[in-house]
């Protein structure tokens, strides 16, 4: 009998491959010098025990980002996807420019949200653009689809982040108009409140996606994520990242497996 596969995550980072499964972490990075260094440790929150929809999908992105600095402390030489200079100058930029757009009068309340989605998507093209991250992105999708399916697979994974695009578009869209007809002094909670909704609805929709990928909404929903993910987000690893990848891959499995052995 074929071995259960355990649900892994990942984030690709601009030196290396942060993986996560249910109940632990494992980050594997490329020093300058060659070197393969490696950290590891078992969750303090864990996503996978929230089980409500509309909270299950924050959960997770709450998980993802407490890692973070659990991460930096055990292993500092890895480098994070926004810590270059360019990409929190494009963050202000992107910041600056939704401001002005939705402050603008020459376009409609529906138009004015989808051009402020699609500008808050510049930062992440400006991390991508000219770093390792694209491929060592790529290297995560290799190596988590080949463990998955039990063969090689490419670059390109369906349960990519980027596939939230769509939704995200279209939720925030919404909520953000309706955040817009709340009284002036309750615009800021209602926005807030509007983000939260988008996430969570999206990640509900996303869910679907992934159940009924043949659906022709989903199909639709879907094609601008596989495109960021096809032409910008992901691009061929050499062997030495797909290693990296692999590192962080093993240790994850080990201290998921060493989980299960103490359950």
């Amino acid at each position: 009998m074929d071995e259960e596969k355990i649900r892994l995550g990942g984030m690709a980072l601009a030196n290396g491959v942060l993986m996560h499964g249910p109940s632990s972490w494992a980050c594997a990075v490329r020093l300058p010098s060659g070197e393969l260094r490696i950290a590891s440790d078992y969750k303090r929150f864990r996503a996978a025990d929230v089980g409500r929809p509309l909270l299950r999908g924050p959960a997770r992105l709450l998980e993802a980002f407490s890692l973070l600095p659990e991460l930096k402390r055990k292993l500092p030489e890895a480098r994070l996807p926004f810590q270059r200079p360019a990409v929190l100058a494009a963050m202000g930029a992107s910041a600056a420019a939704v401001r002005l757009i939705r402050g603008s009068d020459r376009l409609g309340a529906g138009a004015r949200e989808l051009v402020s989605g699609l500008l808050a998507l510049i930062p992440a093209a400006v991390a991508l653009r000219g770093s390792e991250l694209s491929a060592y992105h790529g290297a995560e999708h290799v190596t988590i689809g080949s463990y998955e399916h039990g063969e090689q697979r490419g670059k390109e994974h369906e349960r990519c982040g980027s596939h939230l695009v769509g939704p995200l578009l279209v939720t925030t869209a919404i909520g953000n108009i309706l955040a817009a007809r709340a009284p002036i002094h309750l615009r800021g909670p209602a926005r807030a409140l509007a983000g939260f909704g988008a996430l969570a609805a999206s990640t509900e929709i996303f869910g679907w996606m992934i159940r009924h990928p043949d659906a022709p909404v989903s199909r639709a929903l879907a094609k601008p994520g596989h495109e960021l993910q096809h032409r910008l987000a992901t691009s061929a690893p050499t062997s030495e990242q797909l290693e990296v990848a692999e590192a962080a891959l093993r240790e994850c499995l080990r201290l998921e497996h060493g989980a299960e052995d103490s359950n």
